[in-house]
């Protein structure tokens, strides 16, 4: 079966959004015999391995959380793994001190001080981005490393911080099969095109601003 066809039936099966309830039993085995052909056939058809862009950008929550949970599925595979954190700093966030557990296994650097209008800066944040930078392609040139999540990054690149073409010759730098996964806010076009994922997260309601709830350790931190 074509792609195209593969498409096509997976489109009239209903497949990526809610099934309809079934009300014949039969046809529901009928229709779910479909289904796993279907998918049997993508699984075999899709057989390539490579390193991933991954990009996690917009304005709504969980950015990191997204790149945070490859981070820990990686671990969980016995790869290693280093984070980078652009902007963020000055506290040890709940992920930092629950991932000492993996030891060595995991490499973890804050080298930001916190949001830019809270250092009011700008020469000095420049600075920070430039090193993190450099800490960030020492761990993308290591081949014993599967993932490297840059968190906040795309924020680095809309300040001004660094070019986000300086950006996308680094990840090149990357062996083949290391993943890398960037977040935060205004992810650049450029980027966007290099990457071979890219999900935005909507901001539809936020108890921050709505409710004038504050940020709770275990949800923002």
């Amino acid at each position: 079966m074509s792609n195209s066809n593969l498409d096509q039936t997976a489109a009239e099966l209903g497949m990526g959004g809610n099934l309809a309830p079934e009300r014949d039993d039969a046809g529901y085995r009928k229709r779910m015999e479909r289904r796993q052909e279907v998918q049997r056939q993508r699984v075999e058809e899709r057989n390539k391995e490579k390193g991933l862009i991954l990009v996690f950008t917009g304005h709504g929550k969980g950015k990191t959380t997204a790149g945070l949970g490859l981070v820990l599925r990686t671990l969980g595979h016995g790869e290693r793994v280093a984070v980078v954190q652009f902007i963020k700093g000055g506290w040890e966030p709940g992920e930092a001190r629950a991932l000492k557990v993996f030891g060595d296994q995991i490499c973890w650097h804050a080298l930001g001080e916190g949001f830019t209008w809270e250092t009011q800066d700008r020469q000095r944040d420049q600075q920070l981005v430039q090193e993190a930078w450099q800490t960030a392609l020492g761990h993308l040139r290591d081949d014993r490393i599967k993932l490297v999540l840059l968190d906040e990054l795309n924020v680095a690149i809309k300040l001004g911080y660094i070019e986000p073409e300086i950006v996308i010759a680094g990840l090149k730098e990357r062996p083949e099969l290391c993943h890398v996964a960037v977040t935060g806010r205004g992810a650049p076009a450029p980027l966007i095109e290099a990457a071979d994922l890219v999900t935005e997260m909507t901001l539809n309601k936020h108890p921050f601003r709505e409710q004038g709830v504050k940020a709770q350790a275990g949800i923002e931190y």
